[in-house]
């Protein structure tokens, strides 16, 4: 049985939790990923870790539910792992929008998300390409599944570099958007680093139906709006 739904106040308090457990995660997985301590210690972490994998485990949530510090009509997702503040996984990217088809991220990418030695995986130059995308058109109310991301690696992205990410709405046709990101360095911003052309469909409100029927929620961040 889904737990009853939070207040606002009680979901607001049980964000600053889940955040506080994912940036301590977060704190972990880079240690777990940059250590060279012995043997002996590598084991003692795992079984901590697992002890810990079992007290979270105590209560839990079925793949198909919605946590409930989500907003699935906004598509604010507190576990994802693009920018989800309690995914253990997520870059540390802090993200806004505008009404007005506009978004922007910002995030130092560092060790757990490395391709070659001291570079950001294009993966994952692509994900949160891909998010700041979606996410300019969800502000100005254009739902919609990625339908095809085209990403030009222009120059190397390193790690540790505090870096932003743009993105623009473009033409909308039926329940078709474009949308155009880019991503520079913020101390060189007039040096592109990546670019990404995305084009974005949206659900109708059937099918939304259908393809989160599991979720047992009304979702509308990807769907078609008047």
């Amino acid at each position: 049985m889904a737990d009853a739904p939070l207040t606002p106040g009680e979901r607001a308090t049980r964000r600053v939790a889940v955040g506080e457990l994912g940036e301590a995660l977060r704190e972990l997985v880079d240690a777990a990923v940059r250590t060279e301590v012995d043997d002996t210690e590598l084991a003692a972490a795992a079984v901590a870790a697992r002890e810990l994998a079992a007290r979270l485990r105590a209560r839990g949530r079925g793949l198909h539910q919605i946590a409930r510090v989500d907003d699935p009509e906004t598509g604010e997702r507190w576990y994802s792992p693009v920018y989800g503040p309690g995914s253990p996984v997520a870059p540390p990217l802090v993200a806004s929008d505008t009404p007005a088809g506009t978004a922007t991220g910002r995030v130092t990418v560092g060790k757990p998300h490395e391709g070659p030695p001291g570079l950001v995986h294009g993966g994952v130059v692509a994900t949160l390409l891909d998010h700041v995308l979606a996410r300019s058109l969800r502000a100005a109310g254009r739902g919609g599944l990625t339908a095809t991301l085209t990403v030009t690696y222009r120059r190397p992205v390193h790690l540790g570099v505090p870096l932003l990410l743009t993105a623009e709405m473009g033409e909308t046709v039926g329940r078709r958007t474009t949308a155009h990101a880019r991503l520079v360095a913020e101390d060189t911003p007039e040096v592109v680093l990546a670019e990404a052309e995305g084009l974005f469909v949206a659900l109708r409100a059937e099918q939304a139906a259908d393809v989160f029927s599991a979720t047992g929620r009304d979702v509308g961040a990807w769907t078609t709006r008047s």
